[in-house]
């Protein structure tokens, strides 16, 4: 188990080096480190609510679809709704299916003004593997972290 601040400090280190427009990027494991060690801290799941419902979510984070379903349209409201979830002090984390409605999610946080907003690298189910399918290669469950199913 890391410390926040080495947690913290790697995660702006890959941001830097991938010349991200938010504070960091974290692995899974560090992001729930962040969770349990920081009250405070919201992990925002950005996925749509069939997702949430069919393929499982992470107790205590909090739903906020970047897209709405069916048809993947922006959800216009996401600022206004992370505005009533989070302070702009807060350290906000953004988890998605693999990773990239998070980065876009915590890059419009960012720009909006939460300074302390950070990327969950590999996202809920992680990267296909060679046969197509997920939760297999990286991710949040792949690491065994809580989550639940229904």
């Amino acid at each position: 188990m890391s410390s926040i601040s080495e947690i913290l400090n790697n995660s702006r280190q890959r941001a830097e080096q991938l010349k991200l427009p938010y504070a960091g990027a974290l692995l899974p494991m560090e992001a729930h480190e962040l969770m349990v060690a920081i009250p405070e801290a919201k992990l925002i799941d950005v996925r749509t609510r069939p997702e949430l419902d069919f393929v499982g979510r992470v107790p205590g984070s909090v739903p906020i679809e970047w897209q709405t379903y069916p048809n993947s349209q922006p959800n216009p409201r996401f600022l206004e709704e992370l505005n009533g979830q989070a302070d702009k002090n807060d350290l906000v984390m953004f988890l998605c299916r693999s990773g990239a409605r998070s980065h876009a999610a915590a890059s419009a946080a960012a720009q909006a003004g939460f300074a302390r907003s950070y990327n969950v690298l590999q996202g809920f189910e992680g990267y296909k593997d060679a046969h197509g399918h997920r939760a297999s290669v990286g991710g949040w469950q792949f690491a065994g972290l809580p989550w639940l199913q229904g």
